[in-house]
């Protein structure tokens, strides 16, 4: 077995055991393998071993990966996404998962018009953190954001993300993964058309566990299956 065979192998194990922790099926949270800057020998190594979604961070990156590996996984959008890079994603991702203001959920929803793109599915970014550095909604504006956002077409909002801070704990940001399924749950009893709260996209390699347990159905895992970047 290959060494990203076998730490693929360990993660799977740790969501099963964090899903059994908090009374649910592993089934309902999808592995996110995060490849930017992960050659496409290895990602074949990787989907040869069993991973079905990509996160890449980079459009242009992307693109280049996509190109020669084609479409044999699902590929979702982690990073930021610049409005000049909004034209390439209709051919490149099956989700966004970093749509940070209206302006930006605007720019994709006319490309969408202009290329005749039925509907593309996306996540909204939530700003939960105390990092100035780090995008996203402020929860209190997340209400009144999405229900202008819902109101664009082509647009499906499938779920909410977020990034949390880097802290050598991974128990010290169980609240803010807390926070983002409280969002959700509040949006959902709005029962705005078009929007669905069915993903929560949060966890990396040091904190998926503790996302889990708290509610992700995404977890975006990179270092933990492909090794630390160089």
């Amino acid at each position: 077995m290959s060494e990203i065979a076998a730490n693929l192998r360990a993660v799977q194990e740790r969501i099963a055991q964090a899903a059994a922790r908090a009374g649910r099926t592993p089934g309902s949270i999808r592995l996110v393998a995060v490849s930017k800057t992960v050659s496409v020998a290895r990602i074949q190594e990787a989907i040869a071993a069993g991973v079905r979604d990509l996160g890449e961070n980079r459009v242009q990156e992307a693109r280049e990966k996509v190109e020669i590996l084609g479409r044999p996984v699902r590929w979702h959008l982690i990073g930021h996404l610049q409005r000049n890079k909004v034209r390439y994603i209709f051919q490149l991702f099956d989700l966004i998962h970093s749509v940070d203001s209206i302006e930006l959920a605007q720019e994709i929803s006319r490309e969408a018009e202009k290329r005749g793109h039925p509907e593309i599915d996306l996540l909204l970014q939530v700003h939960l953190s105390e990092e100035e550095t780090k995008s996203g909604f402020e929860p209190e504006a997340l209400l009144r954001a999405i229900e202008e956002i819902a109101r664009l077409p082509h647009l499906r909002v499938q779920g909410l993300m977020t990034i949390p801070p880097y802290l050598p704990e991974p128990e010290e940001v169980r609240l803010c993964f807390r926070r983002l399924k409280q969002l959700a749950e509040e949006i959902r009893q709005r029962g705005i058309p078009g929007v669905s709260m069915d993903e929560l996209s949060m966890g990396m390699s040091h904190d998926f566990e503790v996302a889990i347990e708290e509610g992700a159905t995404l977890v975006r895992v990179g270092t933990a299956i492909f090794g630390a970047r160089a």
